[in-house]
């Protein structure tokens, strides 16, 4: 396959298990995006689509570009070239209608550090305008549910690294936006909150809500995302389901690190590295 090809497969049924996605108006579409910084092109010419109740992924290594599509989409950054739409709008031009409905965890928790939670809340209920009873009782079915109650009080400067990031996913979650963008949400998360994050997500999209989940982690990928697209070094090499994925790498049935390799062309080289490996250690023996 051609490395700069942007590879789709329409034609290929659902595997047991996958969610059916409704065929509507999407809530995302970027259409040959592009941005540089300097002589390094972070994101060239990239094009997907994100439906209404799908959890859509971007998938690659540290450096591939996925955050930076991320701060794009939140027009955060401004593209060099290409189109975004988000919920039928422009990042550039309508940024305060879209955030009004999206929710954003990013890598590195962005709290402010000097606050509690609950001051923290308080803040996000007021600058949204939410209703403060409801909120309260939304937060605390969140916080009992990721055991972070007892963190309600404290502050965020003295807080770990996952009860950081509980609370950066609660802050995405308590306006009930119709689109989340999570980059790296699981990240210092125990094995149990990661877990109910990842039940939260299924949930928000059973109601119609969709989800990018930007990853560089094959496994939370495969488990999670109805659609993913593998980003490599600022391209998107291929979009598609696990299967379909794995029909453009002529690996049926494959994990999705073969079918990651096989698109990426790292495959055979891989396999060098592993040939030398084991001659060096085996050699090496003692």
């Amino acid at each position: 396959m051609n490395n700069n090809a942007h590879s789709t497969v329409s034609d290929v049924s659902r595997a047991p298990g996958e969610k059916e996605i409704k065929e509507s108006e999407p809530m995302v579409r970027v259409t040959n995006l592009v941005k540089s910084f300097g002589t390094v092109v972070a994101v060239n010419d990239i094009s997907f689509e994100v439906k209404p109740g799908e959890i859509f992924g971007l998938l690659g290594p540290n450096g591939a570009g996925k955050t930076t599509t991320v701060k794009l989409l939140l027009g955060l950054l401004e593209p060099d070239q290409g189109e975004i739409e988000v919920f039928g709008l422009n990042p550039e031009k309508d940024e305060i209608l879209i955030k009004q409905n999206i929710g954003y965890v990013s890598e590195e928790p962005l709290i402010y550090k000097s606050m509690t939670p609950r001051m923290l809340f308080d803040f996000i209920t007021s600058l949204r305008n939410l209703d403060p009873h409801e909120t309260t009782e939304k937060l605390r079915y969140y916080l009992e549910s990721l055991e972070a109650l007892e963190y309600y009080e404290k502050l965020v400067a003295t807080l770990s690294r996952g009860n950081k990031q509980k609370m950066q996913v609660i802050a995405s979650l308590i306006h009930e936006p119709d689109l989340l963008i999570l980059d790296e949400p699981l990240t210092g998360l125990d094995a149990k909150s990661a877990k109910v994050v990842k039940e939260i997500i299924e949930l928000h999209t059973e109601r119609g809500g969709s989800v990018i989940f930007s990853t560089h982690i094959l496994e939370v990928a495969e488990e999670i995302c109805d659609r993913i697209s593998i980003i490599d070094r600022g391209k998107l090499v291929a979009t598609g389901t696990v299967v379909e994925l794995s029909k453009m790498a002529n690996k049926i049935g494959a994990d999705l690190e073969d079918i990651f390799l096989k698109l990426t062309h790292q495959d055979e080289s891989v396999q060098k590295i592993i040939k030398n490996l084991r001659n060096i250690m085996k050699n090496n023996k003692k």
